[in-house]
C-alpha cells in the first residue's frame, strides 16, 4: 500500500478543514499526570545542563569571551526549533512528538530517522551521563576506589527505577533537578555581580572590562575557534525538545507549552550568554579549563570553601537530570514507532502504571554497552559517544523544522488549520534554520581531533539506517494496511 493511498484515505475520514484531527495509536493510554509546573522546569532543565556547568570553561579558553555571542546565535535557533514543535504540539499534542509529525507529514520513512536518530542522540547521551557521573563522583575521596564502571551502573540502575514508577515521579525528579540547577546559577550570578560591582580582587585580578580588553579581545585567537565549539554549544541546548514530548502527558497543553516554549529565550539570554560574559569581565579567558567547572574556577580564586565540592554536586544533578530525561522520551517516540512497525514490538509495551517500559529498557541496554565503555576505555568514554550524540540531536532539529515546513504547506493548502501560537517568519525561519545546523556539520570537518571523526560517521549512520529500513518496511506496511481498513470502515 502507498504513502498517497493511506494519507488519501486518512485526510477523507479526517477532515482537517472542519477540525478533526488525526491520532496517533502510540498515544493511547497515557496518564495526564505532569502539571505545569513539571513542564516548566522540564523546560528549563533541558535548556541548563554540563554543557553550562563543565562544558564552558574548557570553551571559554578555546573561543574566549565570543563565545557568549555562539551561546547566543545558538539560543536563537535552538528557540526556533522549539518554537516550531510548540506550534505542532498545539495543533496535535503527541507523546510521540515530531516522530509522530514527522509519520503525519513525512511518511513512515520520515518518522523511522527521526525517531532512529533521536534515539541514538539520547541513547550515547545517556552513556555520555553516566561516564560523567561515575568521573563526578569519583571527585569525592570516599569513592575513588571504587570502579568507575561500577559507580555507571549503579547511577543507571537509580534513574531507571525512577523512569518505571510513573510520570509523575519523573516530573517530580525533574522538578527538583532543575530548581538545583537554577538556584545554583542565580546564587553564583549575585556573586559574580557583586564581585563585578564592588571590583573586588578574583585571584589577584581586578575584574572588569580589561578582563576582556587586556588579554587579546573578544576574539582572542581569532574567528575559527568560535566556529568550532558550536558543535558543543548545540549540544549544550539539547534536551529542549523534550517539552514537546511532554505535552503529551499534560492536561492543559494549549495553555502550559507556550508559556514553557516562550520562556526558553529569556533563560538562554540570562544563564547561558548572561553567565559567560560575566565570567568573561571576572577572569582571562585564558585561566578557564576543560578539566574544572568555570564556576569553580572563579568560587575557588575568591577563597569559598567547599566550593568544588557544592558545584561537583550541583554538576552531578544535572548529568543524573539529563539521563532521567533520556529515558523518558525515548520510552515514548519508541512506543510511536513500535505502533508503526518501524520499532520493536516489546518497546510498545505499557505498564500499568501507563509508562512505556520496553523503550526504556532498550535505551538502558545501549547504556548498560556504556558501562562496559566505561571499563575497556574510561578515559576515552566520554568523547567517543559526544560525537556521535552530537549527530543525532542536529538531526532531529532538522526533522523537527522540515515537518513544521510540510505543516504550513499543508495549512496554506487548506488541508489543516495553524494554531495562534505560531512560528514566526515562515518559511524563511526553517531554511534558515536549516541552513545554521547543516553548515555546523559541514564545519565541523576543520576540527581535525573530534570533529572530522563526527562526520565521517554520518555515511555509517545512513548506511545502518537504510539497512534497518529494510528490515522493518514489511512490517510498516502491514500496520499502514490495517490502518487503512479501519479509516475506511
Amino acid at each position: 500500500m502507498s504513502k498517497d493511498a493511506v494519507e488519501t484515505a486518512q485526510a477523507a475520514a479526517h477532515p482537517r478543514a472542519t477540525g478533526t484531527i488525526p491520532v496517533d495509536a502510540g498515544d493511547a493510554g497515557y496518564s495526564k499526570d505532569l502539571k505545569a509546573r513539571h513542564v516548566n522546569m522540564i523546560a528549563i532543565g533541558g535548556a541548563i545542563g554540563t554543557g553550562l556547568f563543565l562544558g564552558a570553561g574548557g570553551r571559554l579558553r578555546d573561543a574566549g569571551p565570543a563565545l557568549a555571542i555562539a551561546y547566543l546565535v545558538c539560543g536563537v535557533f535552538a528557540f526556533f526549533v522549539v518554537r516550531a514543535l510548540g506550534e505542532l504540539v498545539l495543533y496535535r499534542p503527541s507523546s510521540g512528538s515530531f516522530v509522530s509529525y514527522a509519520r503525519e507529514f513525512l511518511g513512515e520513512k520520515g518518522a523511522y530517522v527521526a525517531g532512529w536518530m533521536y534515539f541514538l542522540n539520547w541513547s550515547t547521551t545517556g552513556i555520555a551521563d553516566i561516564t560523567a557521573i561515575a568521573l563526578y563522583t569519583h571527585y569525592w575521596s570516599m569513592f575513588t576506589s571504587i570502579p568507575q564502571w561500577v559507580l555507571a551502573l549503579v547511577a543507571l540502575a537509580v534513574v531507571l527505577a525512577v523512569n518505571l514508577i510513573s510520570v509523575k515521579i519523573f516530573g517530580e525528579m525533574e522538578f527538583w533537578f532543575a530548581i538545583v540547577k537554577v538556584a545554583t546559577l542565580v546564587g553564583f550570578m549575585l556573586i559574580g555581580i557583586f564581585l563585578l560591582a564592588t571590583r573586588h580582587d578574583v585571584g589577584g585580578q581586578t575584574p572588569g572590562i580589561g578582563m576582556i580588553t587586556d588579554h587579546g579581545g573578544i576574539l582572542p585567537h581569532g574567528v575559527m575557534p568560535v566556529v568550532l565549539v558550536m558543535q558543543g554549544v548545540i549540544f549544550s541546548y539539547a534536551a529542549l525538545e523534550l517539552v514537546g514530548v511532554a505535552a503529551g502527558e499534560t492536561a492543559e497543553p494549549e495553555k502550559i507549552v507556550p508559556r514553557a516554549v516562550n520562556s526558553i529565550m529569556w533563560r538562554v539570554a540570562l544563564f547561558y550568554v548572561g553567565s559567560v560574559v560575566l565570567l568573561a569581565l571576572l577572569l582571562p579567558s585564558s585561566l578557564y579549563s576543560g578539566d574544572e567547572s568555570p564556576f569553580v574556577t572563579v568560587l575557588s580564586k575568591i577563597g569559598v570553601p567547599a566550593a568544588g565540592d557544592v558545584m561537583n554536586l550541583v554538576v552531578l544533578t544535572a548529568a543524573m537530570s539529563s539521563l532521567n530525561s533520556g529515558l523518558y522520551s525515548t520510552g515514548r517516540i519508541l512506543r510511536s514507532m513500535a505502533t508503526a512497525g518501524s520499532a520493536p514490538r516489546f518497546t510498545g509495551v505499557m505498564s500499568r502504571s501507563q509508562v512505556p517500559y520496553g523503550g526504556i529498557l532498550l535505551t538502558c541496554a545501549v547504556c548498560v554497552l556504556g558501562v562496559g565503555l566505561n571499563y575497556l576505555v574510561p578515559s576515552k568514554a566520554f568523547e567517543i559517544v559526544l560525537n556521535v550524540a552530537s549527530l543525532g540531536i542536529i538531526s532531529t532539529w532538522v526533522i523537527i523544522m522540515i515537518c513544521h515546513l510540510a505543516f504550513v504547506r499543508r495549512a496554506r493548502a487548506g488541508l489543516v488549520e495553524r494554531p495562534h501560537f505560531r512560528l514566526p517568519g515562515s518559511p524563511v525561519t526553517e531554511l534558515v534554520t536549516i541552513a545554521f545546523l547543516l553548515a555546523v556539520i559541514v564545519l565541523m570537518w576543520n576540527d581535525h581531533e573530534v570533529g572530522r571523526k563526527t562526520v565521517l560517521l554520518v555515511p555509517v549512520i545512513a548506511v545502518m539506517l537504510v539497512a534497518g529500513w529494510f528490515g522493518v518496511r514489511r512490517r510498516v506496511a502491514r500496520n499502514a494496511d490495517r490502518e487503512l481498513s479501519t479509516l475506511t470502515e
